[in-house]
């Protein structure tokens, strides 16, 4: 071998191991949000009591921070497209820790609710972005792998950083473990700001106008309408998943928290794992995953009552579920093609519109049958199934600079996924 073969290749390993240092502190910034949105849940009745509102008006700050990522994510992302994507993210996520910090100073309900908007709005920022650097780092053959590395910290959070977030709300009140998510997120901008390097606008990309014209095409909305219903039939029924246990299955307590952590530690696993179907065809990831996630639904909803089954197909629901995510926010991306920065922002809200449908749904069929909710997740997500099988015939934009504006990434899947001619 060469010396300028030798140099070449020290040069390709140090790109790698800045690109994968990249990756994971994404992975860490990711990780602390998903942890700042799903703390609410169990300290919420630590701030009703202590600002003096009841349960479901605090409630109120769960679907605060749900609209502010819906809405204000897209609409950020849609005013800072022209923005260098390091100062974007470097930004957001030092915005969210100062606004964040906010009601733990005010006290009061009116501006905690003000603050879970534009908390929510900046996490929809963080995320659209942190997708378009990730994929702009690595060669495009692993594409999909780089977003999974993103997802997977909201993945890990689930399954981790809202448990152990929530034990430190109850221990230390819920003002500290607002304060600690704060501290945190500085902590991870510090790396990213180490770590990420200037990522300016693409040239001849266009403003906003120019890609809602690609992010809002009929292709790219079939997609978005299949993440909202993979997730209103996956979170839908998740939403209701402890009565489900405690009734039909007959587990509580310690057994419980089990049964929870088969599911939170296979979503994690498969995150992960999905990103590599993703990179070998996005589209059939999302038609296996929302497969999968179908048949697990159907096993816990006639083998509820036997801990064995039930355990299995927790394994399976986590695995499938969350192992099609990375193929959803890739297919969008390559599906939007030069508009794929602003459509980047889109999986997210579809995605929590969905969450937020499927458990106004299920919580109405579970009303007298605590396996009702499983049963309306599982009609749900067959559903979605043709969905998913006329989204395989879906092709990319046919434009200059067509899945160069999505990272490198983009295109390839298209050509394995959509059909010839």
């Amino acid at each position: 071998m060469s010396a300028q073969d030798t140099s070449a290749g020290a040069r390709e390993q140090a790109v790698d191991g800045r690109s994968k240092l990249l990756l994971s502190a994404l992975f860490v910034a990711a990780f602390v949000l998903g942890t700042a949105e799903l703390l609410m849940v169990g300290v919420i009745g630590l701030i009703a009591d202590d600002l003096d509102v009841s349960i479901p008006a605090a409630g109120g700050l769960v679907t605060a921070y749900a609209l502010g990522l819906a809405i204000g994510g897209p609409l950020l992302t849609a005013l800072t497209i022209r923005f260098d994507k390091r100062v974007t993210l470097i930004g957001a996520l030092a915005a969210f820790a100062v606004v964040n910090t906010t009601p733990v100073l005010l006290g009061q309900f009116a501006p905690f609710l003000a603050a879970r908007v534009v908390t929510g709005s900046l996490h929809g920022l963080f995320v659209a972005v942190s997708f378009v650097a990730a994929v702009a780092v690595v060669p495009p053959e692993r594409a999909g792998r780089a977003i999974a590395t993103v997802f997977s910290g909201f993945a890990v959070s689930a399954a981790l950083g809202a448990p152990l977030g929530t034990l430190v709300g109850q221990w230390l009140g819920w003002r500290d473990s607002f304060l600690a998510i704060s501290l945190l997120s500085l902590v991870a901008c510090a790396a990213l700001v180490a770590l990420v390097p200037p990522l300016p606008a693409e040239r001849g990309g266009g403003g906003a106008g120019d890609q809602a014209r690609y992010a809002f095409a009929p292709r790219v909305l079939v997609v978005l309408l299949l993440g909202f219903l993979l997730f209103a039939s996956s979170y839908g029924a998740l939403t209701y998943l402890t009565p489900f246990l405690e009734r039909v299955t007959g587990v509580s307590g310690a057994l419980l928290s089990a049964f929870l952590l088969c599911y939170g530690a296979a979503a994690a696993v498969g995150s992960f794992a999905g990103g590599r179907f993703a990179d070998s065809g996005a589209a059939r990831a999302m038609l296996l995953g929302g497969v999968g996630t179908a048949l697990a639904l159907l096993v816990l909803h006639l083998g509820g009552s036997s801990p064995v089954l039930v355990a299995l197909g927790l394994v399976a629901w986590g695995l499938f579920a969350q192992g099609a995510v990375p193929a959803y926010q890739y297919r969008v991306l390559e599906l939007a093609g030069p508009g794929s920065q602003l459509a980047s922002a889109l999986p997210a809200s579809a995605a929590n519109v969905g969450i937020a449908v499927g458990s106004a749904v299920c919580g109405l069929a579970i009303a007298g049958d605590p396996s009702g909710a499983l049963l309306t997740g599982l009609v749900i997500g067959v559903a979605a199934l043709p969905v998913a099988w006329f989204a395989l015939r879906l092709r990319p934009p046919v434009a200059p600079g067509a899945g160069e504006s999505a990272g490198k990434g983009a295109g390839k899947g298209a050509a394995e996924d959509a059909p010839a001619g």
